[in-house]
């Protein structure tokens, strides 16, 4: 694994870490994973875009997972503070899908 990836996941966790107040325990064990890129066939509901991020509910045993995607975050941000705010927003977007809320009521105002 590469020092650029290695920061994008680090990124990714120092974020995450950020909304486990908001999980609760209902949601504590939800999965944080990072994959370069999108599968190339996403699913038949998913819009036909690059994807940034995708929720995988919980099943059965299995805890909920949401994957950001590194490539495309990487491609439409230019430095440090830029990536971690995308990061943050794609989370929010999947974590506020996982708990029945509007992304905006898990972001602090700007």
């Amino acid at each position: 694994m590469g020092p650029r990836r290695e920061r994008f996941d680090d990124l990714v966790i120092e974020v995450a870490g950020g909304f486990d107040a908001v999980l609760g325990e209902r949601y504590a064990d939800t999965e944080f994973a990072v994959e370069d890129v999108p599968p190339s066939d996403p699913a038949p509901w998913e819009e036909r875009r690059v994807l940034l991020g995708r929720l995988f509910p919980a099943s059965g045993r299995l805890p909920a997972r949401i994957v950001l995607y590194r490539r495309p975050i990487e491609a439409r941000t230019s430095d440090g503070s830029e990536r971690a705010e995308l990061v943050r927003e794609v989370l929010a977007e999947h974590i506020a899908a996982l708990l029945g809320v509007a992304p905006e009521d898990l972001l602090p105002p700007t």
